[in-house]
């Protein structure tokens, strides 16, 4: 993959936003940067980065794809009240995929695991109500 400025930039502003936002959400943040950056220019280099590795696609939270800086093995937590994401240690399951794949006999390439359920900010204001 060539250099190219846009695409520096879109990784930096990800990288300092690790909420794992959507690309309008990312798209929101580079225009209070100021910059001047399309959603499709947006979109293209955020697939692009994503098939070199060096961000992760996380596809299937809702109806947008979120996005991802860290590209290490970890799940996600989703809150159902605020809708944010939370990296999970993948060492809350240590054997997982190995496990499944003695399992199964299934050739597992890549796995994305992904936890439902209230996050505990909105727990506590919900039991302070």
């Amino acid at each position: 993959m060539n250099y190219s400025k846009q695409r520096e930039k879109i990784l930096d502003t990800l990288t300092s936003n690790a909420v794992h936002p959507t690309a309008e959400a990312l798209l929101e943040i580079l225009k209070r940067d100021n910059s001047n950056i399309g959603i499709t220019t947006l979109y293209r280099n955020l697939n692009q980065l994503a098939d070199a590795g060096m961000i992760k696609k996380i596809d299937g939270l809702e109806t947008s794809a979120h996005f991802d800086h860290n590209t290490h093995e970890h799940y996600h937590f989703i809150c159902n009240v605020c809708k944010k994401v939370f990296d999970v240690p993948s060492d809350v399951a240590p054997d997982l995929v190995k496990n499944t794949r003695m399992a199964t006999g299934f050739d597992i390439e890549n796995h994305d695991i992904v936890f439902h359920g209230i996050c505990s900010d909105c727990k506590k204001r919900k039991e302070n109500n």
